[in-house]
């Protein structure tokens, strides 16, 4: 009963704290430059799902973890993406426009993901899903707080700028007290499955951050905006998908089966993307100084 409230809460605030961080020019900024819009939205909702599921598949992994695997490639970047672009000092307005737009896109293809999944992956034991309830439900816990945040800057900038700074770190601790309650209710099937889930997971993240970096040299983006196409392809919000596992089998203690792989995610993301964030700046020396 707790987690069934703490959990949806929880990502309800944390896509508040985003919404508070939007204005009405992130959702058309990408449309000034077709060309990192289309390269990101490629990347995160068409070549993610794909790279996961050819990686599902390489490795043997069914059922219900693959399922969960799924559900995480299809959920969108969070604040956490946002937080590391700026790390990065990649280019933080497009890194925001992306997640803004993306968290919208994917009330619809999330649940056809996931459907498409549980049925290719689990068949006849597939539990009874229905699309429309579950693409209704995202709306509600995703798309309405981002607007509320939105409306509260547009309304009051100066609160939304003085909260913004602790209300993100409220969203980062929620975030780690779910990915404890996550592994912590499951840790038997954590144990079991992680040598095929963390591998899976790493091999995830490394591949689409290799192909947002290496796609956007190829169309010719400047550096701050291929290191935020790449961090943008290879960190989801892990909330998202522990969430919605949640909503699909929701098991009477603990969390689902299906929330593990974003659990597992939601530690080694950290383990991944930070190395090559530094890796970047390194590389770089100094970054360049053309504003998206």
């Amino acid at each position: 009963m707790i987690i069934d409230i703490f959990l949806p809460l929880s990502l309800i605030f944390i896509m508040f704290t985003l919404g508070l961080s939007l204005t009405s020019n992130d959702f058309t900024n990408l449309l000034h430059n077709p060309r990192a819009f289309f390269i990101g939205i490629i990347n995160q909702m068409i070549i993610l799902p794909l790279v996961a599921f050819i990686i599902i598949s390489m490795m043997g992994i069914t059922k219900e973890i693959a399922v969960g695997i799924m559900i995480l490639a299809s959920c969108p970047g969070g604040v956490t993406s946002n937080i590391i672009t700026r790390l990065a000092k990649g280019d933080t307005a497009l890194s925001i426009s992306y997640t803004a737009v993306i968290s919208l896109l994917t009330i619809i293809t999330l649940p056809m993901v996931t459907g498409i999944s549980m049925k290719y992956f689990m068949g006849a034991e597939a539990p009874p899903l229905n699309l429309i309830s579950l693409g209704f439900t995202m709306f509600l816990i995703t798309a309405v707080p981002v607007f509320a945040g939105l409306i509260i800057r547009s309304k009051s900038k100066n609160f939304a700028d003085n909260f913004e700074n602790t209300a993100t770190k409220i969203s980062t601790i929620l975030f780690i007290i779910i990915i404890i309650g996550a592994l912590a209710s499951e840790w038997e099937t954590f144990i079991n499955n992680l040598f095929q889930i963390g591998p899976a997971i790493i091999l995830l993240i490394i591949a689409m951050i290799i192909i947002g970096y290496k796609t956007s040299n190829w169309f010719k983006m400047n550096n701050r905006q291929s290191v935020t196409v790449a961090i943008e392809s290879g960190i989801q919000n892990g909330t998202v998908g522990i969430t919605i596992g949640n909503i699909i089998i929701n098991p009477e203690t603990g969390l689902s089966i299906l929330s593990i792989p974003s659990g597992v995610y939601g530690i080694l993301m950290y383990f991944i993307c930070l190395p090559f964030v530094f890796w970047y700046i390194k590389k770089t020396g100094s970054i360049a100084k053309n504003d998206y």
